[in-house]
């Protein structure tokens, strides 16, 4: 078997890392200095620049004037994001924009997503249901009403909410079907209620009360709302690994210059094991990570769905990243703690993506439930 990365895959890895090669993760206040949000918008000049890279138009084919990568591209440019803490919604807009190109209609294609792949157009996903533990597909009603469908109910943390042209929002009908629809946040009848992350970014409650939808901004195909969110698993999972990638690197630097009884402490024992726990569950990370990446592009046949396979990658993401932030902040003492030092950033980023789209727990009940529906022989 083949685990290399093709050419195109590669290239769009190496763009990435140019683009976010000059930005900071302590280019807006500390979460923990600040009571609201760090900022009211994202990074609109990074935007820009990633949109002058075409890494906006990834998943979209020439028509679109889009690259036609894949899933796997994607990751490994979210990787290259993460390592940065770049405040952008690369994930949700590619994602949405991906969705809309396999499942939606001519008519809304055409509307969208070239104006999406030039970055003119921001997308992002309600992915987090009413509570944050329940399916997302369940928290809104959609029924038909003539010419158009009429949402009803309520979405937690959805980012960038107060910045996004629309909102993806997945919504079961009474015949038990999930249908997406695009919602603009200012339409009549949604309401936003802010919430803050732990990163210090600005979420939003998303409220619907009888919102109508015109029938071409509803995809209402078979799969949909599955396919967008295993995308959106596969993301996470990509972002966690570079933000672990970035705090391991931090880690080595730091205890290869601190010295104690005259010795760098990353030559004592404990350290070193320490570290190396943390090295395996990276490797971890990754070769699950790929696997899942690949079931989506690939839409390869196994023993068991692909969504057993982004379970196993969101368990270890959840899991690995929490681990490896926590390893960081020991292995630093008190320096991790200085708001000065970037480190309490990529903690406070590692704990959002730990829980966003479910923690371990949760993966691991999906994971049995598969396991129980497909025996293995």
């Amino acid at each position: 078997m083949d685990f290399t990365f093709s050419e195109e895959q590669q290239a769009a890895a190496e763009a990435a890392a140019g683009v976010f090669a000059d930005v900071a993760p302590d280019g807006v206040p500390s979460p923990a200095d600040t009571t609201g949000a760090v900022a009211d918008d994202f990074d609109r000049a990074l935007w820009a620049r990633l949109a002058g890279a075409d890494l906006l138009s990834l998943l979209l084919d020439e028509a679109y004037s889009g690259a036609g990568l894949d899933a796997i591209a994607l990751c490994l440019v979210l990787r290259e994001s993460a390592k940065v803490l770049a405040r952008v919604p690369l994930l949700e807009s590619n994602a949405a924009a991906a969705t809309v190109q396999a499942y939606g209609g001519e008519e809304l294609r055409s509307a969208l997503l070239t104006r999406a792949g030039r970055g003119d157009l921001v997308l992002t996903v309600a992915a987090h249901g009413r509570t944050g533990h329940d399916p997302a597909e369940l928290a809104v009603t959609a029924r038909r009403d003539g010419d158009r469908w009429v949402l009803d109910g309520v979405q937690t943390a959805v980012p960038w909410a107060y910045n996004a042209d629309l909102v993806v929002v997945p919504a079961h009908t009474d015949a038990g079907r999930t249908v997406l629809a695009l919602v603009a946040p200012d339409r009549e009848g949604v309401v936003l209620a802010e919430q803050i992350s732990t990163t210090g970014e600005r979420l939003a409650e998303l409220r619907l009360e009888s919102v109508p939808i015109a029938r071409v901004d509803v995809i209402d195909a078979d799969g949909a709302w599955e396919w967008l969110r295993d995308l959106l698993t596969a993301g996470t999972c990509a972002l966690a690994l570079g933000l672990g990638t970035a705090v391991l690197r931090m880690t080595s630097e730091y205890t290869g210059k601190r010295e104690q009884f005259g010795f760098p402490v990353a030559t004592f024992q404990a350290v070193a094991v320490q570290a190396a726990d943390r090295y395996i569950d990276l490797r971890a990370m990754e070769a699950t990570l790929w696997q899942a990446a690949w079931r989506i592009a690939s839409g390869a046949q196994g023993a068991l769905p692909a969504a057993a396979d982004l379970a196993v990658a969101k368990i270890w993401a959840a899991e690995g990243v929490r681990r490896v932030v926590q390893t960081a902040q020991h292995l630093h003492g008190g320096f991790g703690a200085d708001t000065d030092y970037p480190l309490h950033r990529y903690h406070a980023w590692a704990k959002h993506l730990e829980l966003s789209l479910g923690p371990a727990a949760a993966h691991e009940e999906a994971l049995g439930d598969l396991l129980a529906a497909h025996p293995l022989g």
